[in-house]
């Protein structure tokens, strides 16, 4: 009998090694003081080569202390209020509790006899979900591993919709996308998966704040009848990855069911507005939609993996469904999950959810979201009326876009130096900001998820910019950009 398999005679080396990882964790957390170590590619890879795997220490002690400093000592703190880059948020400490569940049982929730209580429990969610949404009785989805993935399934139950009845072969060339350029780039990713053409992948213009015109979408849809493509599905966004903009689903909305579209409304950031108790409305039309993307592990403050794709109506499902005689056979009277998944096996991450609607509530989860948005409206104003920085736009959900511009400062002069600035202070550790490019400029960019960071917080990350620009102006310019 094995030592190290998880099982009634080894409860007491679970226990430790859990207990063990535990204090660990709370050891280190305890003295971050930063979100980053500000270690190098160069610093870690030699450390992580070094590493033996065919000889193993034998001890879970030791393999923690060899863990602890490989990755926890350099982990990236999304906890840290300085920590303001990408869609990453604090975790709720409930969900961790669930991980603990999830990874001892490690029920598979694609079928019935692999996970039982757990397969309903994942129901009941996307039920619930669902009528957030707005969605009726009928609707349907599933858990999977991310945004990326529910937008895929989105997409593909689009495709099978789009060539009911015709020819595959003669008209999968022919299926277009209608999507803005704010849009996630998953988008292009899926229809290069889905087999779609090249050009498959329609730009619908947006107006002056990076929302879908819908006007652009009548006549993008027209060109494309005209030029004998097939409308295939229009995806529009609640919470773009870089302004947070909100695509106008309520006008969106009839506009697809007037033309026959499949709607895929991609919610992965601005889903935590579901359970928002002041914006909900912002999402006023998304039952109109097909299908949604909801990113748990993002605005309602999951640990990854934690997202779901929810359909309006739960029948459009069963178009993937494939049957295997010794897991899911058509005959089965038990609900299988794997018929509507792209996975077969997969984790239970929805317990996660369900402990931390059954501890915090969603009210708790949307007025921590509310939090973040009030902050990035506040941030923005503090910036615009900062002469060293320059704010592109007012956000509509919790990122801002900007950067450091002082007087005399050219564009040419400042698109070169923000990338710099953004490696500069990434490996300085205090802070961490991303970048993108808009307009084709380059921009900083807040993304804010943790409602524990305050305006101070914000002002110091400024300060440093600041500091640290300057000390870059003053330094020979062409280094490497690393990050």
């Amino acid at each position: 009998m094995s030592p190290h398999l998880f099982s009634g005679s080894t409860l007491d080396a679970y226990t430790s090694g859990v207990w063990h990882a535990s204090a660990l964790l709370a050891d280190r957390v305890k003295a971050v003081r930063q979100p980053y170590s500000g270690a190098t590619v160069g610093d870690l890879q030699g450390q992580v080569d070094a590493v033996d795997l065919d000889r193993p220490l034998g001890d879970t002690g030791a393999a923690l202390h060899e863990v602890a400093r490989l990755y926890v000592d350099n982990a990236v703190w999304f906890h840290e209020p300085t920590y303001v880059a990408h869609l990453n948020c604090p975790v709720a400490i409930p969900a961790l509790s669930a991980e603990v569940l999830i990874s001892a049982i490690n029920s598979s929730v694609d079928t019935w006899d692999q996970s039982a209580t757990g397969t309903l429990i994942e129901r009941r969610l996307i039920d619930w979900t669902a009528g957030r949404i707005g969605f009726g009785p009928g609707a349907d989805g599933v858990f999977t591993s991310g945004g990326t993935q529910s937008n895929l399934q989105g997409l593909l139950l689009a495709r099978e919709e789009a060539l009911e009845g015709r020819s595959r072969e003669a008209n999968l060339a022919r299926l277009r996308i209608f999507a803005t350029t704010e849009s996630h780039f998953s988008v292009s990713k899926s229809a290069g998966i889905l087999g779609l053409a090249a050009d498959a992948v329609v730009g619908v213009a947006t107006d002056g704040t990076g929302r879908m015109d819908p006007d652009a979408l009548v006549a993008a849809i027209e060109g494309v009848r005209r030029d004998g493509g097939l409308p295939m599905a229009v995806v529009a966004t609640t919470g773009t990855t870089d302004l947070g903009r909100i695509d106008p689903v309520d006008v969106i909305g009839p506009i697809c069911e007037s033309q026959g579209i499949w709607l895929h409304v991609d919610a992965a950031y601005g889903c935590g507005l579901l359970v928002s108790p002041r914006r909900r409305h912002l999402l006023d039309g998304i039952e109109r939609a097909d299908s949604v993307t909801v990113d748990f592990h993002k605005s309602f403050y999951q640990p990854v993996s934690c997202s779901a794709i929810v359909v309006r109506r739960g029948e459009t499902m069963r178009r993937i469904a494939v049957h295997a005689d010794y897991l899911n056979p058509r005959t089965a009277t038990v609900p299988n999950q794997v018929d509507k998944s792209l996975q077969t096996t997969r984790r239970f991450d929805a317990l996660k959810l369900w402990m931390t609607l059954r501890t915090m509530g969603s009210e708790e989860i949307g007025t921590m979201f509310d939090t973040v948005v009030d902050r990035a409206a506040e941030v923005h104003a503090e910036i615009a009326r900062d002469p060293d920085f320059e704010a592109l736009a007012a956000p509509t959900l919790s990122t801002v876009l900007f950067r450091y511009r002082p007087d005399g400062m050219t564009v040419a002069e400042c698109d070169e130096l923000m990338p710099r600035l953004r490696q500069r202070l990434f490996y300085g550790g205090e802070a961490i900001v991303a970048g993108t490019v808009m307009g084709g400029h380059y921009w900083l960019k807040f993304t804010l998820l943790n409602p524990n960071t305050t305006m101070e917080h914000l002002a110091n990350v400024l300060n440093l910019l600041r500091l640290t620009g300057r000390d870059l102006l003053g330094e020979k310019s062409g280094a490497a950009v690393m990050v």
